[in-house]
């Protein structure tokens, strides 16, 4: 067959021979390709480029603007979170994040109140357990599987067995402020505080160094409203349910 009509090249192994090139394939690269001209853009053009993409965490709710606020709790390093505030912003952090495709341990010395949670959560796979205190065993977090472990242990939370690591993050949860509140709060990456007395606002404000207008504001706050801290950062949340979340948890409440 004439190969006239393809100029000086033809077909070696599927791939064109070119002039003064060898149709030998590479070894570990296959046959060579075509060759286009490169995708180039002006440096003043870069930001046309920028794609709308938000930080990566969970939708904890929105801030004073109405802005989403998120909390990146799947982290490769070792990350405490202490929450000052009402099991139902716990429960809730609890369903977000394994709907992010964490796995929840929650280690509680109050189990009914976690039950329906658990059970319908997943739809029907175990991403949240339930453990009695002191009881969790280890989860072997990993970056294709991280772990957030929450501790409902009451106002005096025992040294937990299990503790944070890379891509295993722990949350500990207290009603109130309490003497184990200073060691948490000092050594916690990520602060919550939720709604307390005058008296504790002003000890939380000094433990965690705010301004005055922040700390009294701290007695205040309305129900699902979460001041988060972190060593650099202040923000106030509200926490907004899903229609799904209040039909299982009711509206946002501080007590329990």
């Amino acid at each position: 067959m004439s190969t006239s009509s393809f100029g000086a090249s033809r077909t070696v192994g599927g791939a064109p021979r070119r002039p003064g090139r060898s149709a030998r394939p590479r070894f570990g690269f296959g046959l060579v390709g075509p060759r286009r001209d490169r995708h180039s853009v002006p440096v003043e053009q870069l930001d046309a480029l920028a794609l709308p993409v938000g930080d990566d965490g969970v939708v904890i709710g929105v801030d004073a603007e109405g802005r989403p606020a998120v909390l990146g709790i799947n982290r490769p390093v070792p990350y405490d979170v202490t929450l000052i505030g009402g099991l139902w912003t716990a429960q809730v952090l609890a369903l977000r994040a394994a709907a992010t495709g964490a796995r929840v341990a929650v280690e509680t010395g109050r189990a009914p109140g976690w039950t329906s949670l658990a059970q319908a959560a997943g739809g029907g796979q175990p991403c949240i357990t339930l453990h009695d205190v002191g009881r969790v065993p280890p989860q072997g977090a990993s970056a294709g599987s991280p772990v957030v472990v929450v501790r409902d242990c009451g106002m005096r939370p025992p040294r937990g067995r299990v503790v944070s690591a890379p891509w295993q993050s722990v949350v500990t949860l207290l009603p109130y402020l309490s003497p184990a509140a200073p060691r948490l709060l000092e050594k916690s990456s990520l602060v919550g505080i939720q709604r307390v007395s005058p008296d504790e606002a002003e000890q939380i404000g000094r433990i965690m160094g705010l301004q005055r207008q922040e700390y009294e504001a701290l007695s205040t706050l309305a129900d699902g409203v979460t001041l988060w801290c972190t060593p650099g950062d202040r923000q106030f949340v509200m926490t907004q349910a899903t229609d799904a979340e209040t039909g299982l948890l009711g509206s946002a409440r501080r007590m329990d």
